[in-house]
């Protein structure tokens, strides 16, 4: 456990600060770009899918780390749980948010490119912008093992105020697209070859369904910044959640469809997402496209193992839920998906983060059966997925929170781009038409580095 300055002992007793402004109007993306100087490698910016929720972090008051896979929820809880016993949560209208995500599979070796992030890695910024229904606020926390002077909380309000008036005056940047200066398909023949493998495991039933993504890479004429990022997909993808995460000299950044679970006032809400088809150029063509993929076999049952499995998760975790009988589209601006909604109410003893370690990886992202699935995974998939694939997301103290999915997502590591796309592969998949779902999924973040692909 680390304050933004030091160590501290998960059993130690604490210090705990946080004092709130509210604004009547601040560009979060200007509030991200004031912390450039400052707060590089320690920020993060989040908005769910519908705009009603934004949050942006500079710097960390507090941050939880863990390698030990068996129990890096619980972990992650627990220490959330302690931390916020110390704080005065009645006396503040905003309450503290924890952001952070959890890699893919921490059994797997990690790739170098991912080496900043942690198995699991959350933060409590130091300055916290929230934006919800349309009422800003900006949090300030530190947290100490010693009390807490009023120097140091003078000082904190000083650089708040700074950082507030660099982003009210400054206010956004404008930032070009990148350049890039190749693109390198990695492990292609590796991949194709591991989509035989798992095909044939499949025809022998040693599973019903595996999930094998892929990588791209990107070198690029410039510098890569977060900020750079932040303005693309903020442009070109309203429609997703939207989320940034530096660890020092590296980011991961991405506009995820997917949401994993949200709670709110101890309802639960999920969502079943797989199975995909392109969007037309025209209205007609685009709901052909539709029709045929609410009617497709293999996609259907692609997204029924997915439906099967949040059921479980909801049987587990809640008193009681609803499930719609069939798929409706999710259309987005590449692609569209099945969608099903699951909403339920929580019993008493579980958490967001008990459902996150249930429902992650989704068959859409591990397959099924999940255990037998990740086994194939480990063994053939050629790329090391990092935060890829993988929960990312916040809770506050009162247990309410959000995770996505990190799909559609790039990971920039010493000023090389990282892309990862995924399908799921069942018995009768084909290695060239897999590769070529892949090219589309990559769109969205090749399209935000200023990249196309072909076709």
């Amino acid at each position: 456990m680390t304050n933004g300055d030091h160590h501290i002992e998960q059993t130690a007793k604490l210090s705990f600060y946080m004092d709130t402004l509210k604004m009547d109007s601040l560009s979060p993306r200007a509030f991200y770009e004031a912390g450039a100087t400052k707060f590089q490698g320690k920020r993060f910016f989040w908005q769910n899918r519908e705009k009603t929720f934004t949050l942006v972090g500079l710097g960390h008051a507090y941050t939880v780390t863990s390698d030990d896979h068996k129990n890096r929820y619980a972990f992650v809880e627990d220490a959330w749980q302690n931390l916020m016993q110390y704080a005065d949560l009645d006396a503040h209208e905003q309450q503290p948010i924890f952001f952070g995500s959890y890699t893919f599979d921490p059994a797997k070796t990690p790739a170098e490119e991912w080496q900043a992030f942690p198995e699991t890695y959350f933060a409590l910024a130091t300055h916290q912008l929230v934006i919800r229904n349309e009422q800003i606020f900006i949090s300030t926390f530190y947290v100490s093992e010693e009390p807490i002077t009023e120097e140091k909380k003078q000082s904190l309000r000083n650089e708040r105020d700074e950082l507030l008036h660099s982003a009210q005056v400054n206010g956004l940047a404008s930032h070009i697209k990148p350049q890039i200066t190749q693109t390198i398909e990695r492990h292609k023949e590796e991949y194709l070859q591991s989509i035989e493998n798992v095909t044939a495991l499949i025809k022998q039933q040693q599973a019903d369904k595996v999930v094998i993504a892929r990588s791209l890479a990107l070198a690029f004429d410039g510098d890569i910044t977060s900020e750079m990022m932040l303005a693309q997909i903020t442009a070109e993808q309203p429609e997703s959640y939207l989320f940034i995460f530096e660890n020092g000299q590296d980011f991961f950044f991405g506009a995820s469809p997917e949401r994993l679970v949200m709670v709110k006032d101890h309802d639960a809400y999920s969502s079943c997402v797989a199975g995909s088809i392109k969007r037309g150029s025209t209205k007609e063509q685009d709901d052909a496209y539709g029709s045929e993929l609410l009617n497709d076999a293999k996609n259907l049952q692609e997204h029924q193992y997915v439906v099967d499995m949040i059921r479980q998760s909801f049987d587990e975790n809640c008193a009681n839920y609803t499930l719609p009988e069939g798929p409706q589209l999710l259309k987005i601006r590449d692609i569209q998906h099945l969608f099903t909604p699951v909403e339920g109410q929580l019993k008493d003893d579980a958490s967001i983060l008990r459902m996150v370690k249930n429902l992650h990886p989704t068959p859409a992202l591990g397959g099924a059966p999940r255990g037998r699935a990740m086994e194939v995974i480990r063994q053939y998939e050629p790329t090391d997925r990092g935060l890829y694939a993988a929960p990312i997301g916040w809770m506050n103290a009162a247990g309410d929170g959000e995770f996505a999915v990190a799909i559609r997502s790039a990971l920039v590591h010493d000023n090389q781009a990282y892309l990862y796309a995924g399908g799921g592969i069942v018995a009768d998949s084909n290695p060239e038409s897999e590769y070529e779902e892949t090219l589309v999924k990559f769109r969205p973040m090749l399209r935000a580095f200023g990249g196309t692909l072909h076709g």
